[in-house]
């Protein structure tokens, strides 16, 4: 009877502690979740896409679109149409469990994912802008906003800063994708991206940080060293906007410099993401990562070295574009609430990052994400 009574109360004990437990662990692999940014294949979906059951089982953070396959130009991934990516957009946010960052890379020029030849409207490259004036431009972002706004996408990986001071730099400057090498002069053209995308309720992104337009290499064909080309100029842009109170985000580079970091490329240094992004410039919004599966990053290291790197250098949303190769979205949760329990990475960091990214939304997405303005 004794013996009874003990494993009753004992089962009394343990299956509370149980439940709590698993509750415990639910909470921040929710909160995990909220950190990650993800690319999937489909242009539609239903209730079977394994997008869908991602967002039903976590709130993500966020998605990316592209509108063709890395590896085969011709082959629709995410973007037909616009009916077709409204759509899209709206479905997204309907089954997430929380409001959604969809974004998308929209520079203008040969990096524009919302193409003529599928129903939008054509983008200037920064360049071109750059020969523009103040008017017209203001002009060409506002539609452009508008476009993106009223397709369900609320997050735009552009402006970049990168100033254009390496001809030879075939990702920054071969692409048209500065808009000069006078930091004044990027800054100013910048500043009205961000205005007009602020206005359709569009978060920006700066990119790339610490700089990549000194550059001889491509971060997403191998390692790129910018220890011998790199100008302290290049943070100027940065310096500039964070002290005129830009509160979106910044994505980081995956390029080394030796100078700035002796062991570690950008993304994964807590040198140049902490001391000297945080600290020294002063940021205090969201830093993204570039795509974790560049080959700069995913030759050199594995997924736990890359997470708790990125992590702890001071990244607050890890990116996956399911490009370059996949990914699975449990897969980088479950890495992560690893390292988190075998205390790698500080559970603060989580914490942290979980407040950058909710007030983020919070001050850039008070009305729907698809409401026109």
């Amino acid at each position: 009877m004794a013996k009874k009574i003990l494993t009753v109360t004992l089962l009394f004990i343990i299956v509370p502690f149980v439940f709590a437990t698993q509750k415990t662990d639910q909470t921040l692999k929710n909160q995990i979740a909220r950190m990650i940014v993800i690319g999937f294949d489909m242009h539609t979906i239903d209730k079977n896409s394994s997008i869908v059951k991602d967002l039903e089982k976590y709130p993500l953070g966020g998605v990316i679109l592209f509108d063709r396959f890395y590896s085969d130009r011709t082959k629709i991934k995410n973007i037909e149409s616009p009916q077709q990516l409204k759509a899209l957009t709206q479905m997204l946010q309907n089954y997430a469990q929380k409001p959604l960052l969809i974004s998308i890379d929209q520079e203008g020029g040969k990096v524009a994912r919302l193409k003529p030849r599928d129903g939008f409207i054509k983008a200037p490259s920064a360049q071109q802008i750059s020969i523009k004036n103040d008017t017209t431009v203001q002009k060409l972002y506002d539609e452009q906003s508008k476009m993106l706004q009223n397709m369900g996408i609320n997050v735009n990986f552009a402006p970049v800063v990168d100033l254009a001071l390496e001809s030879k730099n075939k990702v920054i400057y071969g692409l048209q994708r500065s808009y000069g090498k006078d930091p004044k002069k990027v800054v100013h053209y910048a500043k009205l991206m961000i205005n007009s995308q602020k206005k359709h309720q569009v978060i920006s992104v700066l990119k790339h940080f610490p700089g990549h337009g000194s550059s001889l290499a491509d971060s997403h064909e191998g390692f790129v060293d910018i220890t011998q080309t790199w100008s302290p100029k290049e943070l100027d842009p940065y310096k500039e906007l964070i002290k005129d109170q830009y509160s979106g985000m910044i994505m980081s580079a995956h390029v080394f410099n030796k100078n700035l970091d002796h062991t570690y490329p950008a993304t994964l240094s807590y040198n140049i993401n902490t001391t000297l992004l945080r600290k020294q410039l002063g940021f205090e919004g969201v830093l993204i990562s570039d795509d974790l599966q560049m080959k700069a990053i995913s030759s050199h290291y594995n997924l736990q070295q890359t997470l708790a790197l990125a992590i702890n250098s001071g990244v607050d949303m890890v990116l996956f574009g399911n490009q370059l190769s996949f990914t699975n979205t449990e897969e980088i949760i479950e890495t992560i609430y690893a390292l988190v329990q075998d205390e790698i990475i500080p559970k603060k960091r989580i914490l942290e990052a979980n407040k950058r990214i909710d007030t983020l939304i919070q001050y850039n997405l008070s009305q729907s994400p698809n409401t026109p303005q």
